[in-house]
């Protein structure tokens, strides 16, 4: 299968897209971008919530067919074949804790960047698209495509205007980075690399 290039220009207009569709006015101020929303109401995805892997290596995995998923059952320790249908995201359940808040928030999107780029790669594959906590023994292509959603990701959560606008309004605060991260509802490593690539700091 030949995979497709998106260039960074066109996941910025994927991305601006997709939030003016869904709502054009959180496009003039920064602001949390509600993923779960987008994801729910624009999108007609269902989002689960589940153990994924005993090692939690696994963050989050997206249907793309009705299939069935392994889940990690805590409480039998053992793993349990979970029909889901198509269009449904499954997160790992150890993200629904305050301090992982920015991880769950980047789990989300990355996985409807799969959905909206990855379609022909998975449909009818009866495979998921799986995010991965450390992208290690994947072949070349498939570290691609998950660089490619969390490029995506990063997108939406993280849109360039918004964030030079949140900048420039909090550049005199103590620490910028932690600041603009609590207001974009991300992680201060992640919001840290989106200010690099806007040559903000």
């Amino acid at each position: 299968m030949e995979y497709r290039f998106y260039r960074e220009q066109a996941l910025e207009t994927i991305a601006h897209n997709l939030i003016k569709d869904f709502d054009a006015a959180l496009l003039y101020s920064p602001t949390a971008i509600p993923i779960e929303d987008i994801i729910e109401k624009r999108y007609k995805l269902t989002i689960i919530y589940q153990h994924i892997r005993k090692s939690g290596k696994v963050l989050g995995e997206t249907a793309f067919d009705d299939t069935f998923v392994a889940v990690y059952d805590k409480e039998d320790g053992r793993y349990l074949w979970l029909p889901v249908k198509r269009g449904t995201i499954i997160v790992d359940a150890g993200l629904l804790t305050p301090s992982k808040y920015g991880r769950l928030r980047f789990t989300l999107a990355h996985e409807l960047a799969h959905w909206i780029i990855h379609q022909y790669i998975y449909a009818g594959s009866g495979q998921t698209a799986a995010m991965l906590k450390y992208i290690t023994k994947s072949s070349e292509v498939d570290k691609y495509v998950e660089r490619q959603a969390d490029n995506l990701g990063s997108l939406i959560l993280m849109p360039a205007g918004q964030v030079k606008m949140g900048y420039y309004h909090n550049r005199s605060s103590l620490d910028p980075t932690e600041t603009l991260a609590n207001v974009f509802g991300v992680s201060k490593p992640a919001m840290e690399i989106r200010l690099k690539e806007l040559r903000l700091i």
